[in-house]
């Protein structure tokens, strides 16, 4: 049955988007509301009342995550969940997140103006803690309910300051009474802007996301010799740092040898002493890869830590590998994936298939719940920089989609 002649107000959309961005804005035009913090209070305030304006009902479990219900026709049946995060790096930009948040709301709104009861309820989260830049651990409201990680391991992180992650729930006031894990539900749709270049670079509208990447990541620790670097002839060196070099080219070529669907970054690197001249006696580092395919990322884990090892043997030093987490390609719901498919077709946008290169809470929902999400295109692919930037319509084609995903899957025929 075709929605089209059912519209969601871009502009309303737009200026809730642009009001939600006011919310600790930086001067160059992102945001910073790092999770938990006042800014942040300020945000789910915000989130709260526009959610209660339109009729819903708000409630928060106990790390924060906040869920605003429309009720259905048949109260019986599993809710359909839409969100995101509002939550942003320390520089982040306007919709990393919030895009998805907001636009949920413009579907509650737009039910509401044109009437709409859905068989089934509808409810519209906000995830705490997605970026993982306050206390080192992303996806952490959705991975606590997801049964990822465990309540005490959460509420025990600390950020730089020392401050618990208990601590701060209850400082802003969002410890909430409910237990953060799974309950039924028919389905979940995450609408989100892409944070890379294939969209824009193709001229497409939306991306139907059907799934997320493997991804397995190191810290690294290379263990030389500090010694004076005028005095140490090539013979006598141990230097961690050329040994690190040559392990970071290694991560590149690795990935480069994948083509296109090929990711390795190495994007912290802490050399000690660090002195101008004294040649470097330790470096640490991290290493990621990441694939769509499971069997591309095992080999990437067999093939690196060997190859790695072959290196540092090569300039006499001691190379010490740790694996920190490795998760599997996590494939989308393909009738949730179909409705996003469908939708873009009978509303014209151009579109094409693509596999999320970042982790969302959508991956560890999905874990529980059919999942699909849709990705909308950011200006240069930049994302997690206060230039993150995208078009209006591009936000109401992407919303439009998300809206006419959402009521095939609230009205469906069970």
């Amino acid at each position: 049955m075709s929605q089209t002649n059912q519209r969601i107000d871009g502009k309303r959309l737009w200026d809730s988007l642009m009001g939600f961005a006011e919310i600790g804005a930086t001067p160059k035009g992102g945001v910073r509301r790092l999770t938990l913090t006042d800014v942040d209070r300020r945000g789910r305030e915000k989130f709260r009342t526009e959610c209660e304006g339109a009729g819903l009902t708000v409630r928060v479990d106990e790390i924060g995550n906040m869920f605003a219900r429309r009720p259905g026709r048949d109260p019986s049946r599993p809710p359909v969940l839409l969100g995101s995060h509002l939550d942003s790096q320390p520089s982040g930009g306007k919709f990393d997140g919030a895009l998805g948040v907001i636009a949920g709301l413009e579907v509650m709104r737009s039910l509401n103006d044109l009437g709409i009861v859905t068989e089934a309820p509808v409810e519209l989260i906000n995830w705490t803690d997605e970026e993982g830049s306050r206390f080192g651990h992303s996806l952490m409201g959705s991975g606590l309910w997801a049964g990822v990680y465990t309540r005490d391991k959460v509420y025990a992180l600390t950020d730089t300051e020392g401050v618990t992650v208990e601590a701060a729930l209850d400082g802003i006031g969002y410890h909430g009474p409910e237990p953060a894990k799974p309950f039924p539900a028919d389905a979940y749709f995450e609408l989100h802007i892409e944070q890379g270049p294939i969209l824009e670079r193709e001229q497409k509208q939306i991306g139907i996301v059907t799934g997320a990447q493997a991804q397995v990541w190191y810290d690294a620790v290379v263990t030389g010799q500090d010694s004076h670097a005028g005095t140490t002839p090539p013979s006598a060196r141990k230097d961690a740092l050329v040994c690190a070099a040559r392990i970071i080219d290694l991560v590149d070529r690795m990935m480069r040898a994948r083509g296109e669907d090929g990711r390795g970054t190495v994007g912290q690197l802490l050399v000690s002493p660090n002195s101008r001249n004294v040649i470097p006696g330790e470096v640490r580092f991290s290493v990621e890869f990441r694939h769509p395919d499971d069997a591309e990322l095992d080999r990437l884990d067999a093939q690196f830590p060997r190859e790695a090892g072959f290196l540092a043997r090569d300039c006499g030093v001691k190379l010490e590998l740790t694996q920190l987490f490795k998760i599997p390609a996590q494939p989308f719901d393909p009738a949730c994936v179909d409705l996003v498919r469908q939708a873009s077709a009978r509303l014209g946008y151009p579109a094409r298939e693509i596999v999320s290169g970042a982790g969302h809470d959508a991956v560890y929902v999905a874990r529980h719940v059919p999942t699909a999400m849709i990705f909308t295109p950011c200006k240069d692919g930049l994302s997690h920089n206060e230039a993150e930037s995208i078009e209006p319509e591009e936000a109401e084609a992407g919303c439009q989609v998300l809206f006419e995903a959402v009521l095939a899957r609230a009205n469906r025929v069970l």
